[in-house]
C-alpha cells in the first residue's frame, strides 16, 4: 500500500502517528523489523552511542571504509537540511522516492503495530542497506542505547564515543544511569569500545555482565601527538604519522582513535590498509561541527546542546579565535541544561541574541529571558522573528575581526545553513 506520494507528506504523518514522539522499548520495532526481514540477515554492523562525538564517530568509520572502497550505508540523526541526510549510501543521502517506497513496504507489514516517527526511520535504514548489499552499515544512536530502535540490531562492534549529562527525562540524572543505558548496545564475546576518558563503573560493570570484550581509551588503545602528526596505538600495534583530523577540536583525536580501533578490530573481514585509514581523516565532513564559513564577518557553526560540548568548544574557542569579540546568534530546546550552557559560555561570549525556534520543543523568549537574568547576563537582545533577523541584528554590530556564533541547536545550525544556501 502507498499510502502518500510525497516524502513530506509521509513525514507529516509519521509525527502523528505514535502519540509520543518518542517511545523507548524494542518490542513494537522488533515485531515489525523482523516482519520485513523474517531471515534477519543484516551487513557487518558497527552501532555508535554517546552524549557528544557520536556523529563524529560515524563520519570517520565512513570516510575511512568509502576510502578503501566499500559500499558503505551510515545512519544517523537528527539532519541539518534535509531528512535523506539520515540514510546515506557511500556518502549520498538515498532519494525521496527509495525511502518512500521502503516507507510503503513498512507500512505494508506493520498491521496495528503503532511506530514513532524515529522508529520508521531506523527501519528504513536498515531495509535500505541490507537491499543494498552494503558491505558495512554504521548506526548512530538516537537516544541512550538499551531501548533504542538502533539497538533490535546485534552488532559486530558497539562502540560508545562519550558520555555526559543529557536526556535526563529519559536516561536518568547522573552518568552512571546514562552509562548503563548506552552500555545496552553491549553484546556478548563482541568488542564494547569506550571513548570517554572517565566511563562511568557502570559502563565497565554492563561490559562485564554482558561479557562483552572491552577496549577503553588510555588503557587498550589510544594516542600521541607528533610533530608531524599523530600516532595511533592498541596493544602492541601502531599508526605513525597520520594527519590532523579534519573535524576540529581535541575530542576529535579521541573519537578518530575509537574508530580506527573498530576499523582495526573487523580487519580479519574487512580489510582495511593504512593510507585509507590516513586518507579517510583527511576527508571527513560533517556539518555544524566547529564549521568555519568564510563570509564578510567570519561564522563558525557548531551543534553543540549540552554541557560536555559547550566546554569543548569553549576550549576550541581559547585555541583558536583567543583575540576574538565574540557575538553569539543562539536557541535551545527547552528541555537541556540552558543555565549551565549559558554560565560555561559567557565568560568567552561579548553578546548574545536570541534566535526563537519553530519547534515546539524550543525555548520560549520569556523562558531565556528569564534564564538569561539569572545568569546575570546584561549584553543580551531578543525580539527577533528567527535566525535571520537575530543574524542581521548580530552582523550589523559587529566589525570584520569578530566572530559571529551560531551554536545550541541542530534546529538553529539547520535554519543557519538553509540561509546562507538560498542566498
Amino acid at each position: 500500500m502507498t499510502r502518500f506520494n510525497t516524502l513530506r507528506a509521509w513525514l507529516d504523518w509519521q509525527e502523528s502517528l505514535h502519540p509520543l514522539a518518542i517511545d523507548l522499548g524494542l518490542e513494537r520495532v522488533a515485531r515489525v523489523y523482523h516482519a520485513l526481514n523474517p531471515k534477519r540477515s543484516k551487513p557487518t554492523t558497527i552501532t555508535v552511542a554517546g552524549t557528544n562525538g557520536k556523529g563524529s564517530c560515524i563520519a570517520y568509520l565512513e570516510a575511512i571504509y568509502r576510502a578503501e572502497g566499500y559500499r558503505v550505508g551510515a545512519y544517523s540523526s537528527p539532519h541539518i537540511l534535509k531528512y535523506n541526510e539520515r540514510i546515506k549510501i557511500d556518502g549520498t543521502p538515498v532519494s525521496d522516492e527509495c525511502i518512500c517506497a521502503t516507507f510503503a513496504r513498512i507500512e505494508n507489514v506493520r498491521g496495528d503495530t503503532s511506530l514513532s516517527y524515529f522508529e520508521f526511520g531506523t527501519l528504513t535504514a536498515l531495509d535500505i542497506f541490507r537491499r543494498a548489499d552494503v558491505d558495512i552499515q554504521l548506526l548512530e544512536v538516537g537516544l541512550g542505547g538499551r531501548l533504542d530502535a538502533v539497538n533490535i540490531v546485534d552488532p559486530d562492534i558497539a562502540l560508545i564515543s562519550s558520555i555526559g549529562i543529557d536526556h535526563v527525562d529519559w536516561l536518568g540524572a547522573t552518568r552512571e544511569a546514562i552509562g548503563r543505558e548506552k552500555a545496552g548496545i553491549f553484546r556478548a564475546t563482541t568488542p564494547a569500545i569506550i571513548g570517554d576518558l572517565q566511563p562511568p563503573a557502570s559502563v565497565v560493570q554492563t561490559a562485564h555482565d554482558k561479557n562483552a570484550t572491552l577496549y577503553c581509551i588510555n588503557q587498550d588503545f589510544g594516542y600521541n601527538k607528533q610533530a608531524d602528526g599523530w600516532e595511533w596505538w592498541a596493544g602492541k600495534h601502531s599508526i605513525s604519522n597520520l594527519p590532523e583530523p579534519s573535524l576540529k577540536g581535541e575530542h576529535q583525536y579521541r573519537n578518530a582513535s575509537a574508530a580506527i580501533l573498530a576499523v582495526k578490530l573487523l580487519e580479519p573481514s574487512l580489510p582495511v590498509a593504512d593510507s585509507s585509514i590516513r586518507n579517510g581523516l583527511k576527508n571527513t565532513q560533517l556539518l555544524g561541527r566547529f564549521q568555519l564559513i568564510s563570509d564578510k564577518i567570519p561564522l563558525l557553526l557548531d551543534v553543540g546542546h549540552n554541557p560536555e560540548a559547550v566546554k569543548t568548544l569553549v576550549d576550541y574557542l581559547a585555541a583558536h579565535f583567543p583575540d576574538k569579540k565574540i557575538h553569539a546568534i543562539f536557541s535551545m530546546m527547552k528541555d537541556k541544561d540552558i543555565s549551565t550552557v549559558l554560565q560555561l559560555m559567557n565568560p568567552v561570549v561579548y553578546d548574545w541574541f536570541f534566535a526563537p525556534l519553530g519547534n515546539p520543543r524550543a525555548a520560549t523568549e520569556t523562558m531565556m529571558q528569564k534564564l538569561f537574568a539569572e545568569c546575570g547576563i546584561r549584553r543580551s537582545h531578543f525580539g527577533f522573528s528567527g535566525f535571520k533577523s537575530a543574524y542581521e541584528a548580530a552582523t550589523s554590530q559587529a566589525q570584520s575581526d569578530d566572530l559571529l556564533l551560531v551554536f545550541g541547536s541542530f534546529f538553529l545550525v539547520s535554519d543557519c545553513l538553509n540561509e546562507f544556501e538560498n542566498r
